[in-house]
């Protein structure tokens, strides 16, 4: 593929991207198969194998299986047999299989973030660089004028008109980018995949606090011992406004831990681990205990405990990122960075491997340059993160609920589903949001060099007009 313009350009368009999660990766494979130079940057200083259990379904197995990756996908996958409900002394109240608490049909799967990190950083090490252990702290657009000497930042332009953005940006010639520790670097594109609370959003449209919407909840996961000798099976507690889950996956000798509460948005710096505990902490005290009068899941101390203790302690809150763009001249977001749609809708991970997909083809289609590109991207992607949005606010009330009494009913329900006679069609209807949300994107066939599953040989890499 080549680009349209009349000048041919020889080098290859170099890209800077923030985040080494899964939508980065993602995004610098599919831009090293079109022919991108690709530069990944992480604050972590390695690979951050943790995280919870993530679903890949509807459009995010098609572009799976189009990256040659869905083999890999299905042989870590969780495995998750069943999941129940328990009391307060953790007898199981009601079972279900676990496709049905996860409302996956077909080759739908379920993974752990960081096997699908593992995964897509291995298939892209040897062919892109990543820079561990750095961070952005500034973007500056080079003018043709001035193309080493321009001092107006991206951080002084978003106080402009989007329309003089517009018109001032995308005639850059790429743009200057400061790190905290490695020297300044050139890079024609640059795109922020660096999640919920972007660097790259924050430099390029300001304070993320104009853009979250919180959901009413906040979340934590962390690992912890399997002392309840859970086999791929899930366990869910409800009291009145929280939730409590513990679980284990395929091939791992430890369990997880996941604790939800409802809460208006608090103020907590998110770098601070120990701020986070003591929320998580307050949130649940005395829960589990014989002293509580709210009573509680024996186990819940256990699981407090080992929030301390565990190494890849996770906490925020249930928020959706919402933005009338997602780019501003040579920089563009993907992924939560653009519009997290909170764990509450399970479908951040499809969204970001699909957005990855979809920025990569219409970047190629458009021989690079970045006007077209991003605006063709957000044509693709809007309709599909709509849904998923719309999906997080309810999944996000759902998830709590506020009396025994609604506690007591929902168990109900799920003791005398596995007896109904109509029990497959009550499944479908309870996966039928999910599905909808999973599905609502129709893929792009983007031409791309080289071999189905792998990278484009360097001969084969296409160049690209300026």
């Amino acid at each position: 593929m080549s680009g349209t313009a009349s000048s041919p350009r020889t080098t290859p368009r170099t890209v800077l991207i923030s985040g080494a999660s899964i939508a980065g990766p993602a995004l610098a494979y599919w831009l090293h198969r079109y022919g991108f130079a690709v530069t990944v940057v992480e604050r972590a200083p390695e690979l951050r194998t943790g995280g919870y259990k993530v679903d890949v379904r509807g459009a995010a197995i098609e572009v799976a299986e189009r990256m040659g990756i869905l083999e890999d996908i299905q042989r870590a996958s969780t495995d998750m047999q069943t999941g129940a409900y328990v009391d307060d002394e953790g007898k199981r109240i009601a079972t279900l299989p676990a496709d049905i608490f996860g409302a996956r049909v077909d080759r739908d799967d379920e993974i752990m973030r960081g096997e699908l990190a593992r995964i897509l950083y291995d298939r892209t090490r040897a062919d892109v660089e990543y820079l561990f252990g750095d961070s952005i702290t500034s973007i500056t657009p080079i003018t043709p004028l001035a193309p080493t000497t321009s001092t107006t930042s991206i951080t002084s332009l978003t106080e402009r008109s989007d329309d003089h953005h517009d018109s001032t940006e995308a005639a850059a010639d790429g743009v200057e980018v400061t790190f905290e520790r490695g020297a300044p670097r050139r890079f024609d594109l640059v795109v922020g995949a660096d999640g919920l609370h972007s660097t790259v959003r924050r430099l390029t449209f300001g304070p993320e606090e104009q853009f979250v919407r919180h959901l009413g909840a906040y979340i934590s996961a962390f690992s912890m011992p399997n002392e309840l000798g859970l086999d791929r099976e899930e366990l869910y507690h409800a009291v009145p406004g929280k939730l409590i889950c513990a679980y284990s996956s395929a091939g791992d000798p430890a369990a997880k831990g996941l604790l939800v509460f409802r809460s208006p948005r608090l103020t907590y710096d998110h770098r601070d681990r120990a701020q986070q505990l003591a929320l998580v902490e307050n949130a649940f005290d005395g829960i589990g205990t014989e002293s509580s009068a709210a009573g509680g899941w024996r186990e819940v101390p256990r699981l407090l405990e080992a929030a301390h203790k565990a190494s890849d302690f996770y906490f925020d809150g249930m928020q959706l990122i919402e933005m009338d763009r997602w780019s501003r001249g040579r920089v563009v977001l993907l992924g939560d960075a653009a519009h997290c749609a909170s764990p509450a809708s399970g479908q951040g991970t499809g969204m970001a491997l699909v957005g990855a997909y979809v920025l990569a083809g219409e970047l190629a289609a458009a021989g690079g340059e970045p006007e077209q590109a991003f605006a063709r991207y957000e044509e693709q992607m809007r309709g599909y993160v709509e849904v998923n949005h719309a999906l997080a606010r309810k999944f996000a009330q759902e998830m709590t609920v506020d009396t025994r009494r609604q506690i007591r009913f929902r168990h109900l329900m799920m003791r005398i589903l596995p007896h109904m006679p109509w029990k497959n069609l009550v499944a479908k209807k309870i996966a039928e949001d999910v599905q909808r949300g999973a599905h609502a994107i129709t893929l792009k066939d983007y031409p791309v060099p080289g071999r189905a599953a792998g990278p484009a040989p360097a001969a084969a890499r296409p160049t690209y007009a300026a």
